[in-house]
């Protein structure tokens, strides 16, 4: 299989101090989050988006206090058709700077070529994020020029997430989360409270959204088992900062 070849970020984030601005973010509300963000940084920011479950949240919240911010969504070509009829309609709800970005191996050829690598174990699902998600968003990185990437992580969505701070550096790219410190309850009150609709798969027992292959139904609410087979949660794009993969 061809190696696939990576371009560093236009921009380096070698001025912030993650752990001065973690903290000026920690007290403040989310929305609150966003402004001083923006306030600081910036062009240098952008977002991203994978329209899942809880998606809806950031995009309102951006939409709300840092609308120029540009909103990145990486299509993988393995969505459920659910993500794909639900990202149409809250981009129809908001005014973003929605840009997407695919692999630069189709779908087809990757499974004509090297077959479903998400069957291959952990060495093919990681392969297989880093063709999918990894590279696209890198891609992206270096398009928009920015260097600090904002993510609607959240603490309570698994074991892998608790001790994140709102922000840290990421190899050459800061990452800053704004709702980091929602809880469940919270997210669904946002939902309540703002009208905002559901993915078409939450009423099906999803409560973790990625590709079709790779994300099946919770049992007994457990939400970490629910992707890759339970032999990994996070798709390469969320890792903690020390982790030795293929991040940017």
């Amino acid at each position: 299989m061809a190696a696939l070849k990576f371009q560093p970020p236009a921009v380096v984030s070698t001025d912030i101090d993650a752990a001065e601005l973690s903290a000026a973010l920690a007290p403040l509300r989310a929305g609150e989050r966003l402004r001083l963000l923006y306030e600081q940084l910036g062009n240098r920011l952008v977002a991203s988006t994978s329209f899942g479950l809880q998606a809806a949240v950031m995009l309102r919240l951006i939409h709300e206090h840092a609308p120029k911010i540009p909103v990145v969504f990486i299509d993988t070509g393995f969505l459920f058709p659910e993500t794909y009829q639900y990202a149409e309609t809250l981009t129809s709800m908001f005014d973003l700077d929605l840009r997407t970005y695919q692999p630069t191996v189709s779908a087809a050829r990757m499974q004509a070529l090297w077959g479903n690598l998400w069957e291959n174990g952990k060495d093919g699902a990681d392969r297989y994020g880093l063709i999918t998600k990894i590279e696209p968003m890198n891609r992206a990185l270096r398009e928009t020029g920015a260097d600090v990437w904002l993510s609607g992580l959240r603490r309570s969505q698994s074991s892998t997430r608790l001790d994140r701070p709102f922000v840290e550096q990421q190899k050459r790219t800061v990452k800053a989360y704004p709702i980091l410190d929602w809880a469940d309850a919270q997210v669904d009150l946002y939902f309540h409270q703002n009208g905002l609709p559901r993915h078409p798969l939450a009423e099906k027992g999803y409560v973790t959204m990625g590709d079709w292959h790779s994300t099946r139904p919770a049992e007994e609410g457990d939400s970490e088992s629910t992707r890759f087979n339970g032999e990994k949660y996070e798709c390469g794009l969320h890792l903690d900062s020390g982790t030795p993969d293929f991040q940017i």
